[in-house]
């Protein structure tokens, strides 16, 4: 095991009715912004609770952060921001609309452009901000990171910032959500786990178990979500496995991937694909390209989560690509390139980012531009 770090000051509020705790996990003397996304929160009854809760309080409320949040609306956010004195958030929603506060958070405290920030990859100073988490995916509620596009040049890239003060999950918020959405978070959930688990053998048990009891949940929980969306143990198993897969427990002291990740990120910035759904249609090209170096672990991976343990290594192996992309599919999303619209003009124009970039990427820093030319072609 590699020599760690580990902090995460996040509290987390789960359950029903958390939401009425509110006014007392922020500060009385805030002034207050609140953002939120399309407004699928008047909807679901969410944004009526947030406002009983605070009531009394003075807030300004900033609407309208889109899936995959453009640099574009929250420097919107951002003036508003500085013009209203604002010195804490509350982001309502989804994990693109807590990832776009982080950034308006950033930003009301900086003077230049706020992609400035996105292209430093951290941001030096924000002012506090809290979550109430809607949609499980991201994890977003219990980490530093965000991923922010730019609508103009067709750019998307993470930064890091502060982690929120407090985030409250209250699985009941999931009953209404949409199933294609439900669909997309739990592979977001799954990728999240797989780039910090499927690197190399005998890096650290801990990690290894918790990771495979994730995904084993993740796998387990999928089907029963399918045939009552409303059964609250369900849907909190759900939504505790999306943040435990990405607020930093599983990856103390082992090497990590996230090539699955960079190369979604293109295919969302390229086409607005939804970035769990990118993720579905890559992960089982980059296990494929790379399982000579993934060898060890991926044949752990088919024994320990899929419990195949007969028949040759290649032959296992393959079947646990085979199984992981099966598992995509059952959710109903595409797992080809071509399913989605996308050509060879797009993998070449990813392919020449990477390369301007002078990318490496994974955990030995060798999925350079022509590797990913590879796992997308693998794909087609």
């Amino acid at each position: 095991m590699k020599n760690f770090i580990f902090q995460n000051p996040t509290k987390l509020v789960f359950g029903k009715g958390q939401i009425a705790k509110l006014a007392q996990l922020i500060p009385a003397d805030a002034r207050l912004m609140i953002t939120f996304g399309g407004g699928s929160v008047r909807k679901n009854g969410v944004y009526d609770q947030v406002k009983k809760a605070l009531e009394g309080r003075v807030y300004t409320e900033f609407w309208g952060i889109e899936p995959n949040p453009t640099v574009e609306t929250l420097s919107k956010a951002i003036t508003q921001g500085k013009a209203e004195g604002v010195n804490f958030i509350l982001a309502v929603g989804g994990g693109s609309v807590l990832d776009g506060t982080k950034l308006i958070a950033a930003g009301i405290l900086y003077e230049g452009d706020a992609w400035d920030i996105v292209k430093r990859s951290t941001a030096e100073r924000s002012i506090p901000y809290a979550s109430v988490m809607t949609l499980p995916a991201t994890g977003s509620e219990m980490n530093s990171g965000a991923v922010i596009s730019r609508a103009e040049t067709h750019e998307k890239y993470a930064f890091y910032t502060r982690y929120p003060e407090f985030s409250v999950l209250d699985p009941e918020t999931t009953f209404s959500l949409p199933p294609e959405q439900i669909a997309a978070g739990l592979a977001d959930v799954y990728v999240h786990v797989m780039e910090q688990y499927l690197t190399t053998t005998g890096q650290s048990r801990v990690m290894d178990r918790w990771a495979e009891g994730l995904l084993l949940t993740v796998l387990e929980i999928a089907p029963l979500i399918r045939k009552n969306q409303h059964d609250y143990d369900v849907m909190a198993d759900f939504m505790l496995s999306a943040t435990l897969a990405l607020n930093d427990f599983i990856r103390m002291g082992v090497t990590q991937d996230w090539a699955t990740h960079m190369i979604g990120h293109e295919l969302t910035a390229l086409h607005g694909i939804t970035h769990g759904a990118s993720l579905a249609i890559v992960l089982p090209g980059t296990m494929s390209v790379l399982r000579e170096q993934k060898h060890g672990k991926l044949l752990q991976y088919a024994s320990r989560v899929f419990g195949l343990n007969t028949g040759g290594e290649d032959e296992r192996i393959e079947e646990a690509i085979k199984r992981t992309e099966e598992f995509f599919r059952s959710l109903g999303l595409a797992t080809r390139l071509s399913e989605a619209g996308i050509g060879e003009e797009t993998i070449e124009e990813i392919v020449e980012r990477f390369n301007a970039r002078g990318a490496r990427l994974g955990e030995a820093g060798n999925v350079t531009g022509d590797v990913v030319r590879e796992i997308l072609k693998s794909r087609k």
